[in-house]
Parts: structure tokens; sequence; C-alpha cells
């Protein structure tokens, strides 16, 4: 069916701007003699992840067990759940789901470690285990260097579990907008990752995996010569809070293209300045901002309530009308993906794909 058929709000993918920003990272990433793992938590669809793995992703992350279930389920093989999960139900799940899949995670705590082994041995599965390190981020992980090695020894002697090696994602650089501001981000990041590597290697710990990276920082990571896993997610559908990011040269971050959007009407223009969309709270995340307008020039959302937007509009925005259809640029991608129950695949104005988002969603 033709996109203007399409009720609304719905979210839409550009199939042609997605799959050249799926080749496009394959190949930098192919290039750059690492691994790729995307981060499933910005789409939750294993359709998409599929995708991934088939253009030479050796896996997936996820953030709960709940995403790691949807992605196995899926046909994932190989996922990697880049959090800590603690109480037994969860814990006994991850350990059951080890059983169908490789299944791996990041541990911070002893004690969590502790249960972890006991849960994987009563099921009979090995777990691989990453000990978090905080690079920068000041959320989880213990400190780098001798925490990181205590930990990785606790790891190392529980029964069920193998070592897999670090996890050292620096969230907070992601959106320094400034290229300089942010590779010395992760330059401080690399140099406390790469010194826990060497005191682990010293002490006759080798580490397979050195995970860590996102959309923002991928390419200073993949060339550090420290991580040799890279853990982007948003590069697939790119959001406008990552499209603020600045290039090496000053210039706006175009690497990758807009796919993604929230397809909206509108439904009131009581007056010249104002048209009011029928996307509301409910249709959109709004922390990172409101989303951009795409396809009228002069129409900028205002403000949000559950179920309206408020686009303010000048003279290059008079011809958008009552019924008309557009297409707005989610400020952060992942939280409104988490929002809807499909995606719709649009190329070239005409609907050619439905895809569930499996792992939407609380979760737990």
């Amino acid at each position: 069916m033709p996109i203007d058929q399409v009720e609304t709000p719905a979210l839409v993918i550009d199939l042609d701007a997605f799959e050249q920003n799926l080749q496009r990272m394959a190949e930098a990433v192919r290039a750059s003699g690492v691994r790729l793992r995307p981060h499933a938590k910005t789409h939750k669809c294993p359709a998409i992840a599929r995708r991934q793995v088939a253009l030479g992703a050796v896996g997936v992350c996820c953030q709960k067990v709940s995403e790691a279930e949807a992605m196995v389920e899926g046909g994932i093989r190989d996922v990697l759940v880049s959090n800590e999960i603690v109480g037994p139900r969860k814990i006994a799940r991850l350990a059951a789901l080890a059983q169908e899949a490789k299944v791996s995670v990041c541990v911070d705590d002893a004690a969590n470690v502790r249960e972890l082994s006991a849960a994987a041995a009563a099921r009979g599965v090995e777990l691989g285990v990453l000990v978090e390190i905080d690079v920068g981020a000041s959320r989880c992980g213990v400190a780098p260097g001798a925490p990181a090695l205590d930990l990785a020894r606790a790891v190392i002697e529980a029964p069920a579990l193998e070592f897999a090696g670090l996890q050292a994602y620096q969230g907070r650089a992601q959106h320094i907008r400034a290229y300089e501001d942010r590779r010395q981000a992760i330059a401080r990041a690399v140099e406390a990752t790469a010194a826990t590597v060497a005191l682990l290697r010293e002490h006759g710990i080798a580490c397979e995996t050195v995970a860590g990276a996102g959309t923002g920082t991928y390419a200073i990571e993949a060339a550090s010569g420290v991580y040799n896993e890279l853990q982007a997610g948003s590069y697939i559908f790119m959001d406008a809070d990552y499209a603020r990011n600045l290039k090496q040269d000053g210039g706006l971050n175009d690497e990758f293209q807009h796919s993604l959007f929230i397809y909206a009407t509108v439904m009131s223009r009581p007056v010249a300045e104002r048209a009011v969309l029928d996307a509301g709270l409910k249709a959109m995340s709004t922390d990172s901002g409101f989303p951009l307008v795409a396809d009228f020039a002069d129409a900028l959302v205002a403000r949000a309530s559950d179920e309206h937007a408020v686009v303010e509009t000048g003279p290059g925005a008079a011809n958008l009308g009552i019924g008309t259809k557009l297409r707005l640029i989610p400020g952060h991608c992942d939280p409104t993906v988490n929002m809807y129950e499909w995606y719709i695949g649009v190329r070239r104005g005409v609907v050619e794909a439905l895809w569930p988002i499996s792992a939407r969603g609380v979760g737990y």
C-alpha cells in the first residue's frame, strides 16, 4: 500500500537509508579488523538483528533478560547481556537461555558472580562473563586495575562460568558534541582499559574480548588497538540527537542517514502559525528534545501532550493542511521504538515490510 494510506501515529523505516546504514557500519568495522556486536536495545527486533548478523556481526548485545530471550527466540545464537543481572528468577532465566544459545553477561560484584555460577551449574551450562569496569560513565562497573583483577579471578575460580574479558563502555562520551572533546573522553577510557588488560596479562589472564563503544565514538575505539568488539546500536536509525555531534572537521555528523520516522497526521490547523499533530507523548520520546520535522521547511515541534504535538509553522509550511501526513525524526530512537509494536518498512513511498518489535515494553 502507499505510505499515505498508513494510519498514524506509526513508526516507519526508510528501507533504502536503513540498508545503507547497515552496510556502511559493516564495511567500516570489517576494515578496522575488529568485531561488531550491535546493540539490540536500539531496535528490539530479531528481524533487524538477523540482518546485522548476515552482514558480519558476531551476535548482538541486550540490556535485559527479556530482550535476550526475544533475540534467541528470533534466531540469534550469540547474545551478550551487556549489563548486570540480579535476582534469582532473572538469573535462572539467563541460565536457561544458555541451553539454547551462547549467552554472556557482565558483572561488577563478587556475590553476583557466585549467584550466576550456582544457577549455571544447576542448569548444566556455562555462562560467559565480562567484568565491567567504569571508564568514565559513572554508572555500573568496578574501578579499572586491581579491583577488576580481583573480580576476574573470582569469575575464573567459579564453576560453570568462563571469563570472557572486559566490558568498558563510556556512555557519557557518546553525545559530547565537539569531536576533540569526545576523542579525549575516549582516550581516557582507552588508557584505563589498556592498563587493566595489561595488569590481567601480567597475572596470566587473557582478555579474549574488550568490548564497548557506541555510535558516537565507535571509530575511535576501533582504532585504539585495545577494543576488539564494538557495541554501536543507533547507527541503523540515526536519531536527531546523534546527528548533532560534530565531525573532526567541525561539520555535522552525516556518516549515517536518518532512517527512522514517526509518521503523523495534521489533525488541526486553527491558526496560520500552528498545526497540531495526532502524535503526542505516547508516540515519541522527548528526553533528547522534540522530534524534528523532516519534510516541511518552517515547521518546528514546540510542545506536546499525551495525544497531541503542537507544531509552530511559518510561510514554508503554508501547505501543511488538515489531513497532511508527515515524518518526524525522533530525538532519541531507543525509547521511541519502545512505544511501538511494529515497524513499517517503506521503500520509495510503498510499504514493503512489517517487522514486529518483539522485545518492546518494560520487560524484566
